[in-house]
């Protein structure tokens, strides 16, 4: 059974008042009520253990069940949590960035966040509780409530295992779902994660002068950044046809007539792919260099597409040296 049927509790116990209300409760929490709710609608102990046994409701986590039978949904599922995190619980992380349409549905275990000092813990492949001091500075008033967008994508970021990966996926969820980078690096400043605080704000700093996603930031981190090349103009309006499109990364500013195009796309639709040849055609009959990266290139070889923007700015006069710890030897 993969959606819930709607149950009422038994008729000598449920006026008709109550049932319109027993109605509109299952239908807000997705068919999932916790015992406390049970008790308002006069339930009892041995009622609940009647709907149980009879197998037309089942038990989720302590405390909440659902008045249904077979798999639970996600919206379920998110209830459940909700109800056993208690009334302030909110949701958090991956469940919360689904629920603002940054990340797809994951899943996994519902994330939620309560006030420091609750007592909710973990519950196996079910929800997983985190604890914040500045609960009641994150919540936004949604249904179901979950912490704000700024707040959600650094606390994704911070899950992540060092600082580079943080880096990436908070830049990929600010830039892919237009998370305003103002409002990302307020809330570092006054709600500061429990790591990965200066990586994090650098970030944001690269996506508010003009780095635009995932991949833009892996350029700018990894090929500009590690090997001491000089930091490109970002997001250059150039008209083709009529047209105004925008260049990743260019550097005139230098005197070096170059830019670099970070494809993050297929190029499948036959207009993109059109555009892009008569945007490489206006670029050369400008005398224009040009280099273009696609994701693989840089996070497989970052020391490679340095080397090849190096090559480019010393033939135009760029007296600079590119080098990390990885490659230095071939530099």
């Amino acid at each position: 059974m993969s959606t819930p049927t709607r149950r009422s509790v038994p008729p000598s116990v449920v006026t008709p008042l109550q049932q319109d209300r027993w109605d509109a409760l299952l239908v807000a929490q997705a068919g999932v009520v916790h015992v406390r709710q049970l008790r308002a609608f006069g339930v009892t102990e041995a009622m609940l253990l009647a709907q149980v046994e009879g197998e037309r409701w089942r038990w989720i986590v302590h405390g909440v069940y659902a008045t249904f039978t077979g798999p639970l949904p996600q919206a379920s599922r998110v209830w459940a949590a909700l109800l056993y995190g208690g009334a302030a619980a909110v949701l958090s992380h991956g469940t919360a960035a689904a629920a603002w349409g940054l990340a797809p549905v994951d899943p996994g275990p519902v994330h939620i966040t309560v006030p420091y000092g609750a007592s909710a813990v973990s519950q196996g492949d079910l929800v997983v509780v985190h604890r914040s001091r500045a609960h009641r500075h994150i919540v936004v008033a949604t249904d179901p409530p979950r912490t704000s967008a700024a707040d959600t994508v650094i606390d994704v970021a911070v899950e992540e295992d060092d600082a580079r990966a943080a880096c990436t996926v908070l830049t990929g969820l600010m830039t892919g779902a237009r998370v305003r980078p103002l409002d990302v690096e307020r809330r570092l400043v006054e709600r500061p994660p429990r790591r990965y605080r200066r990586a994090l704000a650098a970030a944001v700093g690269r996506v508010r002068h003009g780095v635009q996603s995932a991949l833009e930031e892996l350029y700018a981190v990894e090929v500009e950044q590690a090997h001491g090349l000089p930091p490109a103009v970002r997001q250059v309006p150039v008209v083709v046809d009529g047209t105004t499109l925008w260049e990743d990364a260019v550097y005139d500013h230098l005197g070096v007539p170059l830019t670099v195009r970070l494809d993050g796309r297929t190029h499948l639709r036959d207009d993109v792919a059109f555009r892009d040849r008569r945007r490489d055609n206006a670029a050369e009959l400008a005398g224009r260099s040009r280099l273009v990266f696609g994701w693989a290139d840089l996070s497989a070889d970052p020391c490679g597409g340095a080397r090849e923007v190096a090559h480019v700015l010393r033939r135009h006069g760029w007296d600079g040296r590119a080098a990390c710890p990885r490659c230095a030897p071939r530099s």
